[in-house]
């Protein structure tokens, strides 16, 4: 997590609420559900408001030359959603980070910081890619079972770059969906059933979606209390990350133990 501070970013005045900027890919339709959602429960819970800007980056097949053409234009992007003034911007797309090997989000994490400072509106900034295995260690995870969308090698990949901050990779599922509108239609309520096949023993948390656009929110909690593990997700690991830069305490129900506060 990296960025600029913004004076009076962590709780903008009454008549203004924090700005959340999304940098997602041009097929993306979950991370402009799923965190918003979260959100709305934050705001239950906390009384703060959160508003939502979004800049788009083309990627309809996950595949590695799309997701490195994506990277390209990270720092466009953040620029774009930086003239809204946000706050914070969080760019979510894990596998276009991780595609780049183990540690490349700190430096996607600097260039869209500089975007945004070049553009004239500093703002803290997360990655999704960044978001997870940041998390993960700091709940003091060293060894995971996880859900991917994608076909096995961009899954090895994966697991490779969470390996590569120090998390072991115990067993991943991968569901072989590389059209990322057709991630985007996944059933969560399948999540649970899988989980259950994930060899679990000396796991110590599950990744129940290691990819923003796979919907989940709506099996966290289910998961996280059948199996009794931790459940952390793209989507929930970035929220997390999202409310620390913006320097509010998580008050999120029904969507694990994390955000739980």
């Amino acid at each position: 997590m990296t960025g600029f501070a913004q004076p009076g970013a962590p709780g903008a005045s009454p008549s203004r609420p924090t700005r959340v900027g999304l940098i997602v890919p041009s097929s993306n339709t979950t991370m402009e559900t799923e965190l918003p959602e979260l959100f709305a429960r934050q705001s239950a819970a906390t009384g703060l408001r959160y508003t939502f800007h979004s800049g788009r980056a083309a990627l309809k097949n996950v595949t590695r030359e799309e997701l490195l053409a994506m990277v390209g234009k990270a720092a466009e992007c953040a620029a774009a959603v930086s003239d809204a003034d946000v706050d914070v911007i969080a760019y979510a797309c894990l596998v276009a980070v991780m595609a780049q090997g183990p540690g490349e989000h700190a430096e996607s994490e600097r260039l869209i910081a500089k975007a945004a400072v070049d553009n004239g509106h500093p703002a803290e900034v997360v990655s999704s890619a960044g978001a997870l295995v940041r998390t993960l260690s700091g709940i003091g995870v060293g060894r995971v079972a996880m859900i991917t969308p994608y076909v096995k090698p961009l899954t090895r990949m994966v697991a490779d770059y969470i390996e590569g901050s120090g998390i072991e990779v115990l067993d991943a599922t991968s569901l072989e969906v590389d059209d990322n509108l057709a991630v985007g239609c996944l059933d969560p309520c399948a999540l649970p059933g899988i989980a259950r096949n994930l060899e679990l023993d000396g796991a110590e948390a599950i990744v129940l979606s290691a990819c923003v656009q796979m919907p989940s929110l709506a099996a966290v909690q289910a998961v996280e209390d059948e199996l009794g593990l931790p459940v952390v997700t793209a989507a929930t690991a970035t929220t997390y990350e999202v409310l620390r830069a913006l320097g509010h305490t998580p008050a999120i129900s029904g969507a694990g133990r994390l955000l739980a506060g």
